[in-house]
């Protein structure tokens, strides 16, 4: 047996790993493209589509019914690490425009 390698086993350029984030609706992981991140701001729920606001951050399916079972299991203050119910006025606002 020959050391070595069948060539059409070695990609031509490296596959790199796509991170994956679970929402905080539904819990499903999905990559981290497809969700939208969210952040805690002086008590609100803001969306950070560009991913690059300072703080802990959470992820959610752009989807009302995603928004809708975060609210209702009172995901995001877990999440984000915050006390007390945070307002998701701007998520909903923009998710509701899409």
């Amino acid at each position: 047996m020959s050391s070595q390698t069948d060539a059409s086993a070695c990609p031509a350029t490296p596959v790199r790993p796509v991170p994956v984030r679970t929402c905080v609706g539904c819990r499903a992981k999905a990559a981290k493209t497809e969700l939208l991140r969210v952040v805690a701001v002086e008590g609100a729920v803001v969306p950070d589509p560009s991913g690059r606001a300072p703080g802990r951050g959470a992820h959610l399916h752009p989807d009302p019914g995603c928004l809708a079972l975060a609210e209702k299991r009172r995901a995001f203050p877990r999440a984000l690490r915050v006390d007390g119910p945070l307002e998701t006025t701007a998520v909903r606002a923009l998710l509701e425009s899409s």
